[in-house]
């Protein structure tokens, strides 16, 4: 901290080598108030300030040079003597064997300070090491990926615990290296797929990222490990398994977790977390933070969505969710479990157990969101607007702005398309397919009949059920579900 201090420091400045004396720094003084002192040295015409930890008030306990009418004058004067005569030692030496020379005033301090404080070097060099700025990281998430990062933490401590490794508090950020993180990747692949080792890679990443942006370090070993991923099973449903799982007449208490799964595709696959802390609609749409990523995120709210969003009102935030369940984790876990249970139900034994024949037996919350975007392809809706809807990043960052900004017409036109193809059959404003059939559900007649989905009784089906039965009644439906 360079400062200009009273005119006899200000003229040793100007001496070839450093020199010290004390400054009780008044310069941002109150009536009343101590002032602290701090020992001054100047050096190369720049002066850096050592503080002592005293305070004095300047009017009663500073004098010239020494702490007067202070009722630990003797102790103080002692303790900042010492002080001062180190610094100057040190002056000394760093002269004699030229390496002063090179040496600004605050070199002078940071080195002093390091043997006169070494609690604040070590202070210091924590703040440099990996595992400060990673749980410094972390602390500022919240909690669904603070959970990620904490089992990185988990399976670094384990790693680094290993004999011949380095200490994960002592770990520096130019120790990771290739071998480093290959060696890790060794470790991990004992117990974790590829994938499941890449969230930790891209933890360890994240981390490396905000550290070069801090200056902490430019050291950089993902230019050369690069992060592969495994091709995942897929996790989108069809057009037309969508919409068996809409028109299913699943069972009463399976109803609600559907619901909210058909509420997560209408909005464009809205992750669960963000969905149960959704508050307000403003102006027709829903603008909030994806808490993954941060991401902005302002979407129409289709009626289909306003629907389920009144039915299941809640009383501090949109949905009821959080009025029931503690932990959106929680509800999720349960969602998931009963998502993957729609289907014909038949009950046998003598107490009635249920089996179920389950549609979609891997169904998720995840599925809304990636079948989404696999349906919005199919329409050939370009796929920066895709990733727009989704939150991806895509093309110039400047240029995404302005799209998040002033113009969300193209995402919300093509979440209409969406929603029109898969519960109308629409496209372009034209029934493409009729909603009801067994084209419709992509099924052959009698599984569609079988699963209760078709609308009404086929043409041919109707007259020989009318030969048969002159008083049935043809508009009757094979399902009370309609689209």
């Amino acid at each position: 901290m360079q400062v200009d201090l009273q005119v006899g420091l200000q003229e040793a400045t100007f001496l070839s080598m450093a020199n010290t004396r004390f400054f009780l720094d008044t310069r941002n003084a109150k009536d009343g108030k101590p002032c602290v002192l701090k020992l001054a040295i100047a050096h190369k015409k720049k002066t850096a300030l050592i503080s002592l930890d005293v305070k004095l008030d300047p009017n009663k306990q500073w004098e010239g040079d020494k702490i007067v009418e202070h009722d630990d004058k003797f102790v103080l004067n002692t303790y900042i003597n010492r002080i001062k005569n180190t610094v100057e030692s040190r002056i000394i030496q760093w002269k004699n064997d030229g390496s002063l020379a090179n040496m600004t005033a605050y070199d002078i301090k940071a080195k002093c300070e390091e043997e006169l404080k070494p609690e604040k070097k070590k202070e210091k060099e924590d703040e440099t090491t990996f595992v400060f700025r990673f749980k410094k990281y972390a602390s500022r998430m919240t909690n669904g990926s603070k959970r990620t990062f904490d089992h990185t933490l988990n399976r670094l401590e384990a790693f680094t615990s290993l004999p011949n490794h380095i200490s994960l508090e002592k770990l520096k950020f130019e120790d990771i290296t290739v071998d480093w993180l290959t060696d890790f990747d060794t470790f991990l692949s004992k117990t974790a797929k590829i994938n499941t080792r890449n969230i930790h890679y891209r933890n360890i990443r994240t981390v490396f990222n905000d550290a070069l942006e801090d200056g902490i370090t430019q050291f950089y070993p993902f230019r050369r490990f690069k992060i592969k991923n495994e091709i995942t099973p897929d996790r989108s449903l069809t057009v037309e398994e969508l919409r068996q799982l809409i028109f299913f007449d699943c069972e009463e208490h399976a109803k609600k977790y559907r619901d909210i799964f058909l509420l997560m595709f209408y909005l464009m696959g809205i992750n669960n977390v963000d969905l149960c802390n959704l508050k307000e609609i403003v102006k027709g749409r829903l603008e909030f933070h994806r808490t993954k990523t941060n991401h902005f995120f302002s979407m129409k709210v289709e009626p289909e969505a306003k629907a389920i969003l009144k039915k299941y009102k809640g009383k501090k935030y949109l949905l009821d969710i959080m009025d029931h369940w503690d932990s959106d984790v929680f509800f999720r876990k349960k969602m998931n479990k009963t998502l993957q249970k729609i289907g014909p139900v038949t009950r046998s034994g003598l107490g009635g157990k249920k089996d179920y024949a389950p549609l979609f037996p891997k169904l998720t919350t995840y599925y809304a969101r990636h079948s989404w975007a696999s349906i919005a392809a199919d329409l050939d809706i370009p796929i920066e607007t895709i990733s727009e809807g989704l939150g991806h990043e895509y093309g110039n960052k400047i240029t995404r702005i302005y799209i998040h900004k002033y113009d969300y017409r193209k995402i919300d036109e093509a979440n209409r398309k969406v929603i029109d193809w898969v519960l109308y059959g629409k496209k372009d404003g034209k029934i493409v397919v009729e909603p009801g059939t067994p084209k419709f559900f992509g099924l052959k007649q009698k599984d569609a009949e079988k699963l209760g989905l078709l609308r009404e009784v086929p043409e041919k089906k109707k007259k020989n059920s009318k030969k048969n039965n002159p008083t049935s009644d043809p508009t009757k439906t094979k399902s009370s579900r309609v689209a």
